[in-house]
């Protein structure tokens, strides 16, 4: 089922009918409880972006009054927001999860990792990730990817399989019928499994109006030191710019994705409730990840290069 198709019901005419966001819930509901019974070591990915906590929302739904029988993992990059930081170890805290970091730092200290030139450290996460996932032998990794945010995205299947060595072939992906998800996989394979495939942004955001989740406050709009690069609005500190060249410049701007701080772009915006952002995305014709990541403009196929190598 994708937004395309859905259908306004009538709840008084079928008091049994399911609105949109009810039927792409039980979709994903139907997901996280498929994998517990399939899978031995599931993990959810979790940075403190709006994808990932509405990804963890759904999972404590699935298997409440029991805990989420799932571990926590974020690969951390160094360059993160503070207030997303935060907002990931109360929510962890809260709901007495367990957390595992894969620091990207580390791997730059003892050698497995360069810094890139232009500072950025997006494309650098791939290794800890890969790391993380044979360290921990999780055979299941979920993932907060949507297929309206790109095309590499959008041709990926709800069960990806990735091979021994973390690799995505888009040949080897298999038929999903019936809401049938084939979990099948060789030792040192494991498969990423993305819960809200067929939501859109715009699902996203009604979703957290309808259920009254709590983001972290760089999604509405703030005042923020930032400057021009590439067509978006960049923070300025201490990781990517400015450059001398560029001018700093006081706006009142949100973020629509959250990423490291050196590549993801904020939008003009004066958006400050979940409904005004539900107006401004309804509105919006570019994707967020398209108006908003400078490291999916590196190549046309930027996304989909990385995901072979292991990206998330």
């Amino acid at each position: 089922m994708t937004t395309a198709t859905h259908t306004l019901l009538d709840t008084q005419e079928n008091p049994y009918a399911l609105s949109h966001l009810d039927a792409l819930e039980a979709e994903s509901v139907h997901i996280f409880r498929e994998v517990a019974g399939e899978f031995e070591r599931p993990v959810i990915l979790f940075s403190g972006g709006k994808d990932s906590i509405v990804m963890l929302h759904l999972a404590l739904k699935a298997f409440w009054p029991a805990p989420v029988p799932f571990s926590l993992l974020h690969v951390d990059t160094g360059h993160n927001f503070p207030e997303v930081i935060a907002y990931r170890d109360r929510v962890v805290a809260e709901h007495n999860l367990r957390l595992h970091v894969a620091h990207v730092q580390d791997f730059i200290d003892d050698g497995r990792l360069r810094e890139r030139p232009d500072g950025t450290r997006n494309p650098l996460q791939t290794v800890p990730l890969l790391d993380a996932i044979e360290t921990n032998r999780f055979d299941a990794v979920f993932g907060g990817g949507r297929r309206d945010e790109e095309k590499a995205r959008a041709k990926e299947r709800v069960f990806s399989l990735r091979d021994e060595f973390g690799a995505w072939d888009p040949r080897r992906q298999r038929p999903e019928l019936w809401s049938l998800y084939n979990g099948k996989h060789a030792v040192g394979e494991h498969v990423r499994v993305f819960p809200l495939s067929n939501w859109t942004e715009l699902d996203v955001w009604q979703y957290i109006e309808r259920e009254k989740i709590e983001l972290p406050e760089i999604y509405y709009a703030h005042e923020r030191d930032v400057f021009a690069r590439n067509g978006m609005w960049l923070t300025a500190g201490d990781w990517g710019g400015p450059k001398e060249t560029e001018t700093v410049e006081r706006r009142l701007v949100r973020y629509r994705t959250v990423g490291d701080m050196s590549c993801t772009g904020a939008v003009d915006s004066d958006a400050v409730s979940i409904a005004d952002v539900i107006t401004e995305i309804a509105a919006s014709r570019l994707t967020e990840r398209g108006a908003t990541r400078a490291d999916d403009k590196m190549s046309e196929a930027a996304m989909e290069d990385r995901k072979r190598e292991g990206y998330f």
